[in-house]
C-alpha cells in the first residue's frame, strides 16, 4: 500500500516502473478505485513510470470536505500526486471523470501535462438534473440497489454474459464506494462545464470512444475531439464505458500508438 497526504488528506496511490522513465498518470471513473487499471498495466509499453490513485472518497482515499468536491480539486490532488512522487510532467490517461480532471489539470498546469488519453469522457458529461437525480438516489437507495444499471453502462452485454465471476468483482469495487464519496464525485460532475478548458489544450491529445458506452456515447466522446485543437478519435468497437477492464488489449494498443506518434516517451 502506498499514501500521500496532498491537501490535507490521505490519498491511496500506486507507482511502478523505473524510477527515471517517464511518467503515464492513470486518473479514474466514478465508482472505481485504483484497481480499474489493473487489466490494463501488463499493456503498457515498457519503460515508463505509471501511477494511478484512487480519487477522494473512492478506494482507500478520504472523502473531500464540503469545499473541495470541485473537479479543480481531483486535478490538485493529482498534481500533487505528481509532486510526491518527483514528476515535473506526465502523459495522463483520464477515464470518464478521470478525463475532466486530466483536462482541467491540462488547462491549469500546462507545463505539468506533456499529452492527453481522454477516454469514454466529454468536456461536460450529462446534465444537472441528471446528476442531481444520481446523488438522490444514492442517498436513498444505496450504491448496492443502484450497481446493476450502473454496470450495464460500464460493459457490454457480451461481457456481463461471458464474464459473471469479474463481473461480480467489478460490481463489489462499485458498491463498496461510499455515498458520500461517490455523490460528492457526481456533484462534481454536475458542475463541471470544461468547454473552453477543452479548447485550449495544446498538447497531443487521444480521445477513445466505446461504441456499447452507456454513459459517454461515441457520439459524445466525438464531440470533445471536435473541439481540443488537433484531437484524434479512434473507437472500439463492442465494449461500454471501462474499456481498461473489457479491451485491455485494444486499449493498451492505442496508449502505446499515441506514445510512439508523438514521442512522448
Amino acid at each position: 500500500m502506498q499514501a500521500a497526504v496532498i491537501n490535507g488528506r490521505a490519498i491511496e496511490y500506486r507507482v511502478e516502473g523505473p524510477a527515471d522513465g517517464p511518467v503515464l498518470a492513470l486518473a479514474g471513473a466514478l465508482g472505481t478505485d485504483l484497481r480499474v487499471w489493473e487489466p490494463l498495466m501488463d499493456r503498457l509499453p515498457a519503460g515508463w513510470r505509471v501511477l494511478r490513485h484512487s480519487m477522494a472518497g473512492h478506494g482507500l482515499s478520504d472523502l473531500a470536505e464540503a469545499d473541495g468536491h470541485a473537479v479543480a480539486h481531483h486535478a490538485g490532488d493529482l498534481s500533487g500526486l505528481l509532486d510526491h512522487v518527483g514528476a515535473a510532467r506526465a502523459v495522463v490517461v483520464g477515464l470518464s471523470v478521470g478525463g475532466m480532471i486530466a483536462q482541467t489539470l491540462a488547462a491549469a498546469a500546462p507545463e505539468r501535462v506533456a499529452g492527453l488519453v481522454l477516454c469514454c469522457t466529454a468536456h461536460r458529461i450529462g446534465t444537472p438534473d441528471l446528476w442531481s437525480q444520481r446523488i438522490a438516489d444514492v442517498r436513498d437507495k444505496g450504491l448496492a440497489a443502484m450497481a446493476d444499471t450502473i454496470l450495464e453502462r460500464w460493459f457490454s452485454p457480451a461481457f456481463r454474459e461471458s464474464r459473471p465471476g469479474e463481473l461480480a468483482l467489478w460490481r463489489n469495487m462499485l458498491a463498496r464506494t461510499t455515498p458520500e464519496g461517490y455523490a460528492a464525485v457526481c456533484a462534481a460532475i454536475r458542475e463541471a462545464d470544461l468547454s473552453e478548458a477543452a479548447r485550449g489544450i495544446a498538447v497531443p491529445t487521444l480521445c477513445v470512444a466505446g461504441t456499447l458506452d452507456g454513459s459517454t456515447p461515441p457520439e459524445t466522446v466525438a464531440g470533445l475531439a471536435e473541439i481540443v485543437p488537433g484531437a484524434r478519435l479512434e473507437t472500439i468497437e463492442g465494449v461500454g464505458h471501462i474499456p481498461c477492464v473489457e479491451a485491455p488489449d485494444r486499449l493498451g494498443a492505442l496508449v502505446t500508438g499515441f506514445l510512439e506518434e508523438h514521442r512522448l516517451g
